[in-house]
């Protein structure tokens, strides 16, 4: 029996299951860390090419141009294993200050304040006679 295509099954009858239902937080961080050992892996062939290099050429700036190309690679691999997915537009932002100061000040805001009035000091006589 055909069923029709709203009703989402296919020809065989069985539904098929569509959902824009993000990946769990553990397929995530299964993903994560499959891209960090897929990057960090090239640091082990980085490592057999330069001593490679170096036993063919005998050049030891071969061997080092290639060890330096490596070093960025541990720093990719954390900023790749540490993303998260991009942000959907309906996710709410957490962070809300309101009071901020910003970084140059804009004209509701006026650079100076208000002088206050000091408050009238005692003379000198006074503080005489109130010493025991």
């Amino acid at each position: 029996m055909k069923h029709g295509q709203e009703l989402s099954f296919d020809d065989d009858g069985r539904p098929v299951l569509i959902t824009r239902a993000a990946l769990s937080y553990e397929e995530q961080h299964r993903l994560r860390v499959r891209k960090y050992l897929k990057i960090m892996a090239w640091r082990i062939p980085v490592f057999l090419a330069a001593a490679l290099a170096y036993g063919i050429w005998h050049n030891g700036w071969i061997s080092l141009a290639i060890l330096v190309g490596s070093i960025p690679l541990p720093w990719i691999a954390v900023l790749i294993a540490n993303d998260r997915p991009p942000r959907k537009a309906e996710e709410p932002r957490r962070y809300e200050d309101k009071g901020r100061i910003p970084l140059f000040p804009t004209a509701e805001r006026p650079a100076l304040q208000a002088r206050t009035r000091p408050a009238p000091q005692p003379d000198s006589a006074q503080w005489q006679h109130d010493v025991p």
